[in-house]
């Protein structure tokens, strides 16, 4: 009886694997201190199933503001239900993130919110400058998770599966998601310049996320001539695993035919390339240009209306 071969695991995936979750750990862990050092204690509420938990944290609470349900129960409970959605939806390895990012995040807001003072800040009287230093920092946090196919879970779930399958923004699928839940803290709190400031708090995270996004996935293309184009191609494919286009040019001025070198990379690899080329050829002449968007095998899914 034939055996099927096992599946092989090298060691840039296991890398791969590790960084991720190294990323998502930051990114949440970021998150949770915006909200329990910046946000709870002004009082403010802004989206996503952290939202949720604030608006039952202050509707459970007596008149001073203590004895609510923490928010990483809420959190917990809520995502639980969302979780169901999304790993049937978006696959079993996603799920797999979210699930650890669920759990990693009820704990770490639970234990945040028992451990960290109001006061830690001292902005809990300053809802503007909370909302948007919250805001911020909570949307960087969950941008460093997208980056990585991760997801803090609750609205973000509902957010990648409609992103899965459509070319629009996460970060304004979330602060369309988020308006209702904003809106119902009016019931609890029963203050109008709250609801703002979380609108405030809404807007600054999904730019947030967007600006980060558009940073970690921007693209470049890279143009090398050189005599030792052969060389530098195979390095580049063996070393930085991108493909390479050898184009065929003449010389404007010497009238010599001679041979370009296209790669199409993300940002971050050009360095990788350049010490490649600087290996080879330190003579060779290079041109890079920023690309807006890249779509095929490596790079970013293309998907229509």
């Amino acid at each position: 009886m034939n055996q099927l071969p096992k599946p092989h695991i090298s060691k840039t995936d296991v890398f791969h694997e590790v960084r991720a979750y190294l990323m998502i750990s930051i990114g949440l862990l970021m998150y949770a201190f915006a909200w329990t050092a910046l946000l709870i204690p002004a009082k403010m509420v802004g989206g996503g199933t952290g939202g949720l938990g604030t608006i039952i944290y202050y509707a459970t609470s007596d008149a001073a503001g203590q004895g609510g349900i923490p928010v990483g129960v809420t959190y917990l409970v809520a995502n639980i239900i969302l979780l169901i959605f999304g790993f049937w939806i978006i696959g079993p390895r996603f799920g797999a993130k979210t699930i650890y990012a669920i759990i990693f995040t009820s704990v770490v807001l639970t234990i945040f919110q028992e451990k960290i003072p109001p006061d830690l800040v001292g902005l809990e009287n300053d809802k503007l400058l909370s909302a948007i230093l919250g805001g911020g920092l909570a949307g960087v946090g969950i941008g460093m998770c997208f980056s990585v196919g991760g997801s803090s879970g609750g609205t973000d779930i509902i957010a990648m599966i409609i992103n899965k399958y459509r070319n629009v923004s996460l970060g304004k699928l979330i602060m369309l998601i988020d308006v209702v839940i904003i809106g119902c803290s009016y019931f609890v709190l029963k203050d109008l310049p709250s609801v703002v400031y979380g609108y405030v708090i809404m807007f600054t995270m999904g730019t947030s996320i967007d600006m980060f996004l558009s940073g970690s996935k921007s693209s470049s293309q890279i143009m090398i001539f050189s005599a030792k184009h052969e060389e530098i191609a195979d390095r580049i494919i063996h070393d930085v695993h991108r493909g390479v286009t050898i184009l065929d040019a003449t010389g404007g001025y010497s009238k010599t035919p001679q041979k370009v070198v296209m790669v199409v990379c993300r940002r971050g690899e050009a360095s990788g390339i350049y010490r490649i080329i600087k290996e080879i050829d330190p003579k060779a002449f290079i041109t890079q240009a920023s690309v807006m968007g890249v779509f095929g095998e490596g790079f970013d899914a293309l998907k229509t209306k």
